[in-house]
């Protein structure tokens, strides 16, 4: 068991001891308690509100509360003094030995040490990336979906069962024009001189598509109304742009474990029957909309619609769910979606890009009452990237075709940059990715920060077996406090992780990464001053050990947190 949950535990135990002698009620909530570092260093190693938390139901004092707590934590042995502060606070500075065990758990659990129950094997269907199938992926598209894999595991890593899913936008008007494009190319390939008009994709990507096709069907429908191929192309051209997304995707170390398509979910009737589960609970009825605000244009006319009310949900107004001629809006068909995927899931997760900040409040009022209330649901807003080469921002324009990829970016500076780079920021903050700070080595750099501190780990190890000392069994009472501050940093990451899962944010866990990493650099740069502080010191094997022991730990934490993030430990910096 990690420090802080073993605290969380004797916490428990002490509010169980003042219940027995009648000082507490029992059966009081204590999900609120908290055991964590205080705000102030100088205050102690750990602080808890566990009176602050109490004391209203159990109708006493909050400081007369903690005073009677701190009489049953004095008791234990882990403990070197308790005191309270302020309204009722509990501040604790933990025996010495209580952190040299924690060097040892870490080394134990290895790379489960972080690992919780926290999820208690609920279901969490995360949805991300769901790039529309018209091109290759680009940097539009990147932060989102390292956002989603990293959340996907660090919920996986606290105890959720993960559904990892892409949905496919396989019936819009989009894959239409797909269509189109690639029949250009289809014509383009048996020979013909082709211009694309305005409103077509030009990307070169849709040229082995077209060649593909000419040498199936040859001149087949070179001249034949689109009628007669608009459908073949369209599939062909589709799983031609979804198999190119696999592997760009791939290239990121990034795999789903389920692909759902739009144009599928119509044919099984899935919107229609949510819009009967919805019109049976008077959620869907017939109605006209609002004129447009301001100056109506000429050619509006009043239509009965189909409308969700959206409004009962904390929208803005209600919403239709069909279009006048009879085809399902954007809403309509992303309402059926998610009511397809709360029945295998307890929560749902999506995550979008900021574009589509306006529809998160009628998505959201559409599940809660396609669920009931009992499905949870959470939108994470993902900024776009902006490009920069030399200062300049880098063009990226699907329909122009000359954008530059995703796949182009990963084999310039490698997954780990990329994967690192888009959880520097929190998800709904703006980002710039400049070529050359990415791959810059330097404390600025986090990616370099990190991947540094692992590898300067790994080459202590070998210059200490060189040296003829060797690691394993190691006499930890030889760590000081100095050696010990990194050791508490250490021991915060399980905690970090469950409020980064909490809270759906894995980019909590880039900057704690950063902070440890510091953290070994400083211990490491006081060395060059400073002899006996050395990692390495050659003529005392004991200390040497003692520290190779804690240089393990952080090591373990280091690779535990990358993983998390998908990205590699090395051991080596090239």
């Amino acid at each position: 068991m990690t420090l802080y949950a073993r605290f969380a535990a004797h916490l428990n135990l002490a509010l169980d001891a003042l219940v027995l002698a009648g000082d507490l009620p029992a059966g009081l909530e204590r999900r609120a308690i908290t055991v964590e570092p205080p705000r102030d260093p100088s205050h102690g190693d750990l602080a808890t509100n566990a009176a602050m938390v109490l004391a209203k139901p159990a109708g006493t004092n909050p400081r007369a509360l903690a005073e009677k707590l701190v009489g049953e934590l004095e008791k234990l042995d882990e403990v070197a003094a308790v005191s309270v502060a302020g309204p009722g606070f509990i501040n604790m500075t933990l025996a010495e030995d209580s952190w040299r065990g924690e060097v040892a758990e870490i080394l134990r659990a290895g790379a489960d040490y972080g690992r919780s129950s926290l999820g208690a094997g609920t279901t969490v269907n995360v949805e991300y990336v769901s790039a529309n199938p018209t091109g290759p992926m680009h940097m539009g598209h990147c932060r989102g979906a390292v956002v989603g894999d990293a959340l996907a595991s660090l919920l996986e890593y606290v105890g959720h069962k993960v559904i990892r899913e892409y949905y496919v936008n396989d019936a819009g008007g989009q894959v239409d024009v797909l269509a189109r494009s690639a029949h250009l190319r289809y014509r383009e390939a048996l020979g013909a001189t082709i211009e694309i008009p305005e409103g077509l994709y030009p990307g070169e990507y849709l040229k082995p598509i077209g060649a593909e096709l000419a040498s199936e069907y040859g001149d087949q429908y070179v001249d034949a109304p689109e009628s007669e191929w608009l459908v073949l192309f369209r599939t062909r051209a589709v799983a031609a742009m979804m198999a190119m997304i696999r592997e760009d995707l791939a290239l990121l170390g990034i795999h789903h474990d389920l692909f759902s398509s739009e144009a599928e979910l119509q044919a099984a009737g899935k919107p229609e029957a949510a819009e009967a589960e919805l019109r049976s609970r008077g959620l869907v009825y017939d109605g006209v909309l609002e004129a447009p605000k301001g100056e109506t244009p000429e050619d509006w006319e009043p239509v009965e619609l189909p409308l969700f009310r959206s409004s009962q949900f904390g929208d803005d107004q209600d919403r239709p769910i069909k279009k006048s001629n009879g085809a399902w809006t954007y809403f309509g068909a992303d309402l059926a979606y998610h009511y397809q995927k709360a029945q295998t899931a307890d929560q749902l997760i999506d995550i979008w890009g900021a574009d589509h900040a306006g529809t998160v409040k009628r998505i959201v009022a559409a599940v809660e009452a396609l669920t009931g209330g009992r499905t949870k649901f959470d939108v994470k807003l993902v900024q776009m990237v902006r490009l920069l080469r030399g200062g300049e921002p880098v063009k990226m324009s699907k329909r122009a075709g000359n954008f530059v990829t995703l796949a182009d970016v990963v084999r310039e500076v490698g997954k780990d940059v990329v994967r690192f780079t888009m959880l520097t920021r929190r998800s709904d903050a703006q980002m710039d990715f400049d070529f050359a700070k990415v791959v810059e080595a330097s404390k600025d750099n986090p990616v370099f920060y990190v991947q540094y501190a692992h590898a300067r780990i790994a080459s202590l190890k070998r210059r200490a077996a060189e040296a003829g000392i060797e690691g394993g069994t190691a006499d930890l009472s030889l760590l000081d406090a100095e050696d010990l501050a990194l050791v508490q940093l250490a021991a915060q990451f399980p905690r970090i992780v469950e409020t980064a899962a909490a809270a759906r944010e894995p980019h909590r866990i880039a900057f704690y990464l950063y902070d440890l990493a510091a953290a070994f650099h400083a211990a490491w740069n006081v060395g060059n001053d400073r002899p006996d502080r050395r990692f390495l010191i050659a003529e005392n094997a004991e200390v040497t050990r003692a520290r190779l022991f804690l240089s393990d730990g952080i090591g373990q934490i280091i690779r535990n947190g990358l993983a998390l993030m998908g990205v590699e430990a090395v051991s080596e910096m090239k």
